[in-house]
């Protein structure tokens, strides 16, 4: 009998939180020590913010465009978040994953049930903030969104909190490092899993 090399298994992890838990850091700080991942940038309709650029942070696309990609299939995923689109393209973790790279990717709740639905063998995380006092403290320091933006994604990550039992695993992010350790312990734990054994 032969077995499977261990680490052998690309995986494609979904990560979600509510705004202001600290994803994009994370996931920078992830991608920093796990070489072999890459991150799936979202396509939106919304403008940069501060210094993001097209092709580095997201693909920034026109309204017609996103419509036009909907029309097509090219998303696993598509919502209407803060009054902007945002969506997941399908081919580029299609093709990451049959190139034999792993591929991680934020996505809203809205979006982690869409992808539940199409790309079922996702391994899908929630990212919990330390404290609600903390998702407004990194709301604010961002210094990219208006006071009512504000507080209407603090409304929204109250809502978005009671999803976590939705998801496969939970990682705490108050300190940075011990957040990214954990969820390289999640790939860990997946690489290991039996094949054809299914997260309950």
């Amino acid at each position: 009998m032969t077995y499977p090399a261990h680490g052998e298994q690309v995986l494609f992890l979904v990560i979600s939180g509510p705004s202001g838990a600290g994803k994009s850091t994370l996931i920078r700080e992830f991608l920093r020590r796990q070489p072999g991942f890459v991150k799936c940038l979202s396509v939106t309709t919304r403008s940069p913010r501060g210094d993001e650029k097209d092709g580095v942070d997201y693909r920034f696309v026109s309204q017609e465009k996103f419509e036009q990609m909907v029309h097509d299939g090219e998303f696993l995923e598509h919502a209407w978040v803060y009054g902007q689109r945002y969506g997941t393209p399908r081919s580029f973790v299609a093709d990451c994953l049959v190139a034999g790279t792993s591929v991680i990717k934020d996505v809203d709740v809205q979006g982690a049930v869409h992808i539940r639905r199409s790309f079922p063998a996702a391994v899908q995380i929630f990212v919990v903030p330390p404290t609600h006092e903390e998702i407004e403290r990194r709301l604010r320091s961002r210094g990219t969104d208006s006071e009512d933006n504000i507080r209407r994604r603090l409304s929204e990550a109250r809502l978005e909190l009671a999803q976590w039992a939705e998801y496969d695993y939970l990682v705490y992010n108050g300190d940075l490092a011990v957040a990214a350790e954990d969820l390289a312990a999640v790939v860990r734990a997946e690489q290991m899993r039996a094949p054809g054994r299914k997260r309950l």
